[in-house]
């Protein structure tokens, strides 16, 4: 298991929120998990397994829609790159 985390945005309602995690909110709502618990599943992949097998992944095991994994593999691969944090 990583040691590295990235973490979740905190979105004020009626905030304005522009890159992959404008889609967050739909994610929650349409999946009914947070978006904590897709990262820390996406992270431990993101090591060992490229990005559009992540998206793939997503999609085969856990029924997500392309743009809705796409933008939390993509949010997690930017918080990686950063340094994650936690």
């Amino acid at each position: 298991m990583s040691t590295t985390r990235v973490l979740a945005p905190v979105i004020a309602p009626g905030e304005k929120v522009k890159g992959p995690a404008s889609y967050f909110p739909s994610i929650e709502k349409t999946y009914g998990q947070p978006v904590q618990a897709w990262l820390d599943l996406i992270v431990e992949r993101l090591g060992t397994e490229r990005h559009m097998a992540v998206v793939d992944w997503l999609k085969q095991e856990h029924k997500l829609g392309h743009g809705h994994a796409n933008a939390l593999v993509a949010y997690c691969r930017a918080g990686l790159e950063s340094g994650g944090e936690g």
